[in-house]
């Protein structure tokens, strides 16, 4: 009997490693150079106004351009989709497993960016002394940074950084199973909320001012004795827009840094008034440094901006601008409310992490104005966030404004939509200096322009702040009458806005209610 031959092909494949290329690169006959493509810039139309000023340096960008599902709670792109705090996902890519990772991790990594690394924020018993504070410390193996009575919150507040490699919810339970500690928190990260803009030919030359209708306004009020702290970074008080404008100021995080570009972009759109015009131009700033550059752009803490929040409501603040933004934090939502129980008015940016972000805060905080951004042609600006906390809008897009040593810059964001917000408020509080938060804000969303869909909607909230509308619904009042009259003497009636050939004033270490700047007559 024969015994059949069997042949067996081999079984791996030989691999041609002459492969031609899938795309064809003579299209239409014509060779297409593999070259990166270049994004299309559209240029800002100039509404008609030509601007005097010179060639404007752009921001530095903040925020990268991103998928939502790469972008964190605070707006700032990351290296891998992000998973929020309770499992769920920010976007179509955010419950993919990271690649050798654990879905487990996924909440613990989300945290963790948020916060700064290795610290906490500890509520303690004010009655320890410094000895019992440091057996404390001791104790639980941390290092203390800094401790800081807060009277906004009628509490002492410490910050720790954990000293070895023990996970931070490990240390997080030991300590608030401490019976001197009251309550504890990660320290959150806060960004400021602008984006880079592409070089436009010449400028937009403050389209702003004709939407929100600043010039009709300004011929009733101009924010005069009426004090706005921004709690952002370093301010340019010696820049020619922001001349005897700055009444006070204070740095929270201790720093030797220059002012910033955010910092004073914010002050020149509420208070600027020689070449350009801000919202406001005649209010005083109280200029409260929280956030301090690093390599990815400027950032604060809960430590810092507590501090901040504290600092103004303790120093005659009747309004306070957030341009800032970060996930939701128990110690800033209770500082936050503390400074409305005090007639404290709190605006804030709604934030620059697009269409699919959870809220951000402190603008989700119902004791804030959450303002979201729209650009020259009324449209929503793509970055902004939405959401039913949305309370109005205002010019986010292109915007020119002052930047450090004397130069200018265009630069979008949020940030600024908050701060045109702040400085319309100014002048409704100096029509009637007698208005509490609740009743500025009605008037604010009473009067606002509608846009987009009728009615309220969570792109534009109550619609497009219009400054004039605003103050011409309020009547005026005589500042002495005024119940909450801020502490300048009411005689001084002097436009900071008009002492140009004087030179700023000296800045006062800790008495902002007490630092009256003393202005010229009148040109």
């Amino acid at each position: 009997m024969r015994t059949p031959e069997i042949r067996v092909a081999p079984r791996v494949p030989s691999v041609s490693t002459n492969v031609g290329p899938r795309v064809n690169t003579n299209i239409g006959g014509a060779a297409v150079a593999r070259t990166p493509s270049r994004i299309s810039v559209t240029t800002m139309p100039r509404i008609g106004v030509h601007s005097t000023l010179p060639s404007a340096r752009y921001s530095p960008n903040l925020h990268r351009a991103c998928d939502a599902a790469y972008r964190g709670s605070d707006g700032e792109c990351l290296d891998r989709p992000v998973s929020t705090a309770d499992g769920g996902s920010g976007g179509k890519a955010a419950g993919r497993k990271a690649k050798g990772g654990s879905r487990n991790n996924a909440p613990q990594t989300a945290v963790d960016l948020r916060a700064v690394p290795n610290e906490l924020v500890a509520e303690i018993d004010g009655a320890l002394t410094d000895a019992q504070i440091e057996e404390l410390t001791r104790r639980h193996g941390l290092a203390r940074l800094e401790i800081q009575n807060v009277p906004l919150l009628g509490s002492t507040i410490g910050l720790f950084r954990i000293t070895d490699r023990r996970p931070v919810d490990v240390v997080r339970r030991a300590l608030a199973g401490d019976g001197r500690v009251r309550s504890v928190q990660l320290n959150f990260r806060y960004l400021l909320q602008d984006q880079k803009t592409a070089p436009t030919e010449g400028d937009p030359a403050q389209y702003a001012l004709a939407q929100l209708r600043l010039p009709q306004a300004h011929t009733l009020v101009r924010g005069m004795n009426v004090t706005i702290a921004v709690i952002d970074s370093g301010i340019d008080a010696n820049h020619p827009e922001l001349a005897n404008t700055i009444a006070d100021t204070f740095d929270a995080i201790g720093s030797n840094e220059g002012p910033h570009a955010h910092g004073t972009g914010i002050a020149g759109a509420i208070a600027a008034h020689a070449r350009l015009m801000g919202s406001a131009p005649e209010v005083r700033i109280l200029a409260i440094r929280a956030f301090g550059a690093t390599a990815n752009g400027a950032q604060g803490s809960s430590y810092v901006i507590l501090k901040g929040l504290d600092y103004a409501a303790l120093h005659g603040a009747q309004i306070i601008n957030m341009s800032f933004a970060g996930p939701k934090d128990p110690l800033i939502e209770r500082a936050v409310a503390a400074s409305a129980a005090r007639g404290i008015l709190l605006v804030a940016a709604a934030g620059n992490a697009g269409a699919n972000s959870a809220p951000l805060y402190p603008a989700a905080n119902p004791n804030v104005i959450a303002v979201s951004g729209t650009d020259a042609q009324e449209k929503l600006f793509s970055a902004s966030n939405r959401g039913n906390y949305i309370a109005l809008a205002a010019p986010g897009a292109d915007i020119f404004l002052p930047a450090p040593d004397g130069k200018y810059q265009i630069t979008s964001g949020t940030s600024f939509s908050a701060a045109f917000v702040s400085g319309i408020a100014a002048l409704v509080l100096e029509r009637n200096p007698a208005l509490k938060p609740n009743e500025v804000r009605s008037i604010l969303t009473g009067t606002a322009r509608d846009l987009g869909a009728p009615g309220r909607d969570d792109l534009f909230g109550a619609g497009q702040a219009d400054a004039f509308a605003a103050v011409s619904a309020v009547a005026a009042v005589p500042l002495a009458s005024g119940k909450h009259a801020p502490a300048a003497p009411a005689q001084d009636n002097t436009s900071v806005s008009r002492a140009m050939e004087q030179s700023a004033p000296a800045m006062a270490a800790d008495k902002s209610a007490e630092n009256d700047v003393k202005s010229p007559a009148a040109q």
